[in-house]
């Protein structure tokens, strides 16, 4: 019986020790595992990172290579005006009302871009004239160019402002006059320049026919004054010494007025239809001579 309890209780003990030696292999293994999990999970952990480091940097790389390329293109939209020299637009304005000057349309129209030269063509002469005789010395403009620094925007301004108000507010100046706008396609500046020189020159040119003109009649006329005053003397000196003299005459057939040429057309239609009258009775008195011959006639062979 003894022998028996010792036998088991060896049993015991040695499955207890298998038992133990079991857990501590699964321990063991345990850890190893978790180790080796852990070594993964670190690996895979630090290769996460290398590629997000590597996608950060490839995020700034595309972030700066598209600061660089945003950076250049303002700078090429900043030097594109003056690398490929902005063409400039011009626009026409076919109606200036009163009151309206360079400095006033200037202010109205930057608004919209850059404003290069403005002209506006002063009234005529003789409007002037008029007007400083009335008493207004104020010289307004009839039509006027305005020079864009981009053509693009001139021509969004004269598809955009035309026929609209000149004003954005009520009480401001000008509300009551609408914008007339035309874009000049491939117009420049020089045209107009060339054109301005050119209605100059003509101007001159008149000027100077006219001049020539008027010295030529007063020199016509004062060289006539001498003629009349030479021929004077010599009348009064031949009648000083008796002899006879001789008043010229000019004969001219003066032009006739209205009045003389209706009475001549008058006194033509009277002269004919006299004449036609004339015709008339002396046909008639040869009817009556004949009619009277041959009653003659009749009247003896009767008998």
């Amino acid at each position: 019986m003894e022998r028996r309890e010792e036998e088991e209780e060896r049993k015991t003990a040695a499955q207890s020790e298998e038992e133990e030696e079991e857990e501590e292999e699964n321990e063991v293994e345990g850890t190893s595992a978790a180790e080796r999990g852990n070594t993964d999970d670190d690996d895979d952990e630090d290769e996460n990172l290398e590629r997000n480091k590597d996608g950060a940097d490839d995020e700034d790389d595309d972030a700066a290579d598209t600061k660089k390329k945003k950076s250049k293109q303002k700078r090429g939209s900043v030097t594109s005006c003056s690398d490929k020299k902005c063409v400039p637009g011009i626009i026409y304005l076919g109606h200036i009302p009163p009151k309206l000057r360079p400095k006033h349309l200037r202010n109205l129209l930057s608004v919209y871009g850059e404003i290069g030269r403005i002209f506006l063509q002063p009234e005529d002469g003789e409007v002037r004239r008029k007007k400083r005789k009335s008493g207004l010395r104020r010289c307004d403009f009839t039509e006027g160019w305005v020079e864009f620094r981009d053509k693009r925007v001139a021509k969004r301004v004269a598809a955009s402002l035309h026929n609209t108000t000149m004003a954005t507010r009520k009480r401001q100046a000008f509300t009551s006059d609408l914008w007339c706008i035309k874009y000049l396609h491939r117009f420049q500046w020089t045209h107009l320049s060339e054109r301005l020189a050119y209605e100059q020159t003509v101007m001159q040119q008149r000027l100077r026919t006219e001049v020539s003109q008027a010295k030529r009649e007063t020199n016509f006329y004062l060289n006539n004054v001498d003629k009349s005053a030479h021929l004077d003397k010599l009348r009064k000196k031949r009648q000083r010494d008796g002899q006879q003299v001789d008043d010229k005459t000019w004969d001219f057939t003066q032009r006739q007025t209205e009045e003389e040429i209706q009475n001549k057309k008058k006194k033509r239609k009277d002269s004919v239809t006299q004449k036609q009258l004339d015709k008339a009775r002396l046909i008639q008195q040869k009817s009556q001579s004949n009619v009277s011959l041959l009653a003659k006639i009749f009247n003896s062979s009767q008998s």
